[in-house]
């Protein structure tokens, strides 16, 4: 595990049933992953205006095996797993926190894009070898 952000379950986060509702595990990868960045020096929003690039979601996949409730506390990981010049696989798993009971298995594909023409891009060197040291 590189990275760890800590999440609360909040009631707009659950379904009827006051479980958290499946899609919603995304949002709380995504959040990690954008703060990681941020812990790292860089902010989407720079990356864009002075590189020319966005990281995009290409594939997502995840494995639930127990719910979190309504106030539950959670960890949310973040891990490289692979990159090649332009793409990088990211692990990323959801924990409790009272009890550190595995709730996620999450892996997210990640592709580097040029703003203008959304093909892929170069992921810069600074990020990968940033991404890389956190190990």
């Amino acid at each position: 595990m590189n990275y760890r952000f800590p999440v609360r379950v909040y009631y707009e986060d659950t379904d009827a049933a006051g479980i958290v509702y499946y899609a919603n595990y995304f949002r709380f990868m995504e959040r990690a992953r954008t703060e990681w960045l941020r812990d790292l020096g860089f902010e989407q929003d720079l990356l864009r205006d002075e590189y020319g690039i966005v990281f995009v979601v290409r594939s997502a996949a995840a494995d639930y095996l127990a719910p979190a409730h309504f106030n539950d506390l959670l960890w949310v990981t973040g891990e490289l797993r692979k990159h090649s010049r332009t793409a990088m696989t990211i692990g990323q798993d959801v924990y409790r926190q009272d009890d550190d009971e595995l709730l996620c298995r999450g892996e997210v594909g990640i592709v580097c894009v040029n703003i203008e023409s959304f093909r892929p891009a170069p992921i810069p060197g600074i990020i990968l070898e940033k991404l890389k040291d956190a190990d």
